[in-house]
């Protein structure tokens, strides 16, 4: 009888595994074999022949596919990652000493720190920036909880209005009652945007005594990177050595990011993409990522919307193998949740013609979506998307709206054009 599958073992590498790889893979290379061949010229630029491999070399191969520079770098991971998971349970938590609180823009991870053995206090602030309206007007809160309840999140407008009230109230009294905050995030828009809005919050009032950064792009492992929600407690251990302060300066980057992303005119967010913030070093490629959202010049649609409909192109999909593939595949910076990836495409056949139809199955996420002529025409160009009138939407400041002249982004330049 087998036992029920560890769901870290993506990120729980074991060495005499990745040695057994490796010498697979060399006697596959050296055999001829066409991925093999592959994956020797992907990891070393095509520098490595298959007769000259050694069992030295197909180990670099399989560190560089996990993430690592080299084999010896893939040894200390391990080695690191076992320390850690040893460590659990034993001595004082990580955090001991300071109160502390954790904040992350979700729950996912609330669970491995309890386990990871730490005892601070943990916020989630979970709304979603990177999709509808996100304002500096008072009730902005307000304005939040309205968009979430027409169609994202399945809850009364006024419990996400009380629930967005609480997180707030707690986020702003968070640097008095605790002494050291820490803050962990991911590369990715969502989680940046929800960075930008704390700091902004401490950068207009006072930061606590210590303000700590973990933030991530990358973990080793057998399975692409999207999430802190992906790994074990033990690596929440190896994260929490790799925390950074946060200071004046970050604070400063923070509070101008967060005024260009409530704003109108969304020309101060391309400028903070493309100079980059590297004192907040994700930040640049999440606006970037996020700024890909408005119409694109090349056919409107925002690149959400067009993968959605590159993937439709290639064959039928349901909305769940669809949010699959666009993450597992397609998406560059995953950020999506699955609610919001459906109300993004409820609101795509809402134009005045179906770029796509849908047929229901037993739950939405089986609803089969197929292409229709003119979601082809809008994504070669040959017809625009906000020529068939979408409903308008929000994205941070700036509202589009197919009635009138709105900003675009164009990609191949990198820049805001007002069309």
């Amino acid at each position: 009888m087998t036992g029920t599958p560890d769901p870290y073992a993506a990120f729980r590498l074991n060495l005499e595994q990745q040695r057994k790889r490796a010498k697979d893979l060399l006697r596959a290379a050296r055999a001829g074999d066409r991925d093999a061949l592959s994956r020797l010229r992907t990891a070393t630029d095509g520098r490595m022949a298959a007769e000259r491999l050694k069992l030295t070399e197909a180990q670099f191969v399989v560190a560089r596919e996990l993430g690592l520079a080299s084999w010896r770098e893939l040894r200390r991971h391990i080695d690191a990652l076992t320390a850690a998971r040893s460590a659990i349970g034993h001595g004082a938590a990580p955090d001991a000493g300071i109160a502390t609180l954790h904040v992350r823009c979700g729950s996912d991870i609330q669970h491995e720190l309890l386990n990871a053995g730490f005892t601070g206090d943990f916020l989630s602030l979970w709304d979603p920036f990177t999709e509808g309206p996100v304002t500096n007007a008072p009730d902005w809160i307000e304005t939040r909880a309205r968009f979430l309840a027409g169609g994202v999140i399945d809850l009364p407008f006024e419990d996400l209005l009380r629930e967005l009230t609480e997180a707030e109230e707690q986020l702003a009294a968070s640097a008095n009652r605790y002494k050291r905050i820490v803050l962990w995030m991911e590369h990715d828009s969502h989680d940046q945007l929800s960075l930008i809005r704390c700091l902004a919050r401490y950068a207009r009032t006072a930061p606590p005594e210590v303000l700590e950064l973990i933030s991530i792009n990358h973990f080793p492992g057998s399975n692409r990177f999207i999430g802190l929600g992906q790994l074990p407690p033990e690596a929440m251990r190896l994260l929490w050595r790799r925390r950074e302060p946060v200071g004046a300066a970050g604070l400063a980057v923070a509070a101008d990011a967060w005024s260009a992303l409530t704003s109108d005119d969304p020309r101060q967010l391309a400028a903070l993409a493309a100079t980059g913030a590297r004192i907040l070093p994700h930040l640049a490629p999440a606006l970037h990522r996020h700024l890909r959202e408005l119409p694109s010049l090349t056919n409107g649609l925002s690149l959400t919307e067009h993968l959605t409909l590159q993937m439709l192109d290639e064959k039928p999909m349901t909305i769940g193998e669809l949010f699959r593939t666009l993450h597992a595949e397609r998406e560059p910076m995953p950020f999506l949740g699955d609610s919001t990836f459906v109300h993004i495409v409820a609101e795509m056949e809402r134009a005045s013609e179906a770029v796509f139809m849908r047929a229901r199955g037993e739950h939405w996420f089986h609803d089969r979506l197929t292409i229709t002529d003119a979601g082809r025409e809008v994504l070669r160009g040959t017809k625009d998307w906000l020529s068939l009138s979408p409903p308008p939407r929000g994205l941070g400041g700036v509202r589009i709206d197919a009635r009138g002249p709105n900003w675009r982004w164009d990609e191949s330049n990198r820049e805001i054009v007002r069309q």
